[in-house]
């Protein structure tokens, strides 16, 4: 099989080409034609001459995954069906947007988190991505839709399948091409991790120079709702985790931001929403409330409307609190559904909230 060469550095390309008699600045080339240029193949990379390229060819490949299934909803999110090299498929999500774009992407396949509210942790895990698998889901959303060649922002949200902090080195690596000036080029601005509190972790990302944003996914106001809706919570005590956040170096423009899924009759409750304001006291930091999305197999309701207003109300006297609009019920696209599922969807999953 040959060996991918997305995910890979400058100096590890730099390695590859001037093992084979060339000049360093090949590398260079191989570099921005992955990374800026889009390539999906060595030929489509300008410059290179055809005795290094033939050189590469059998024994190097780009490397990206192949669109297995895409589908649609009405509401224009588009869920990605990704066939990765061992065969193995993951999923990545398009949610676009007046003036931006959103592309959710997978760091695992499958996830050894077991969130009771989550179809991914139905899957258990299979293995981490590589950095150019993580990598390689941005250029092959971007490059089907031509995000990169128009006007608008584009975002990347570590929201999809798995646990980035259980695969940090491989996430840190693909942040680091995707922020690249000379990579993808993206803003660490506009890169956002979400974790389920792997305590540890979570100051190593903090010590990393080159980083997404941090996002926190809350879901309980106690530690034994918490351990109830989300086992981890056994390993990593609230408190420890409610620490580690007040201790992360937020940079001057940033804030760290709170994920919380509401079940309907579960975590939802004003007292609830009085305890996440205690819990996250003197942080400077957002509320996202994600209103359950619903599905056979997961034995949770979504809130009434009127609910999720009041719980965003109660919060919202003391930090910044959205309601995350959702996208994508229709095709098990929406935040908790991904479970790699080969077909359309189906209208158990199409209720609004």
């Amino acid at each position: 099989m040959a060996q991918p060469l997305l995910g890979l550095g400058s100096a590890d390309l730099v390695q590859i080409v001037t093992g084979r008699g060339e000049p360093p600045y090949r590398a260079r080339q191989i570099y921005q034609g992955i990374y800026s240029g889009r390539a999906r193949r060595l030929e489509e990379i300008r410059g290179l001459p055809a005795g290094l390229r033939r050189a590469l060819q059998g024994e190097f490949e780009v490397g990206l995954p192949a669109v297995a299934g895409q589908f649609q909803s009405v509401d224009g999110t588009g869920r990605y069906l990704l066939r990765l090299a061992d065969g193995r498929t993951i999923e990545t999500v398009l949610m676009p947007e007046a003036g931006r774009d959103t592309i959710c992407i997978s760091t695992q396949v499958g996830c050894p988190v077991d969130c009771r509210f989550c179809f991914t942790a139905l899957l258990g895990l299979e293995r981490n991505l590589t950095a150019g698998e993580i990598v390689g889901q941005v250029l092959v959303v971007a490059r089907e839709n031509g995000l990169f060649a128009k006007e608008g922002r584009v975002n990347v949200v570590m929201m999809g399948m798995g646990e980035p902090l259980l695969n940090l080195p491989n996430v840190l690596q693909a942040t680091r091409l995707l922020t690249d000036p000379d990579g993808v080029g993206l803003s660490p601005r506009r890169i956002t991790l979400s974790t389920s509190g792997i305590v540890p972790q979570i100051a190593e990302l903090g010590r990393a120079p080159v980083r997404p944003k941090l996002a926190v996914s809350l879901n309980a106001s106690t530690e034994a709702m918490r351990e109830r809706l989300m086992p981890i919570t056994r390993k990593y005590k609230l408190a420890d985790l409610m620490e580690a956040c007040r201790a992360y170096p937020l940079r001057p423009w940033e804030r760290l931001s709170f994920e919380y899924v509401l079940l309907g009759g579960v975590n939802d409750t004003d007292e609830d929403a009085r305890r996440v304001v205690r819990l996250l006291a003197h942080l400077k930091c957002m509320v996202n409330l994600i209103a359950f999305n619903p599905g056979p197999g997961i034995d949770f309701a979504t809130p009434d409307a009127e609910r999720v207003l009041a719980f965003q109300g109660i919060v919202r006297r003391s930090f910044p609190c959205f309601i995350r609009k959702p996208r994508g019920r229709d095709i098990y696209a929406a935040c908790g559904q991904l479970k790699r599922t080969a077909d359309q969807g189906s209208s158990e999953t199409s209720s609004p909230s």
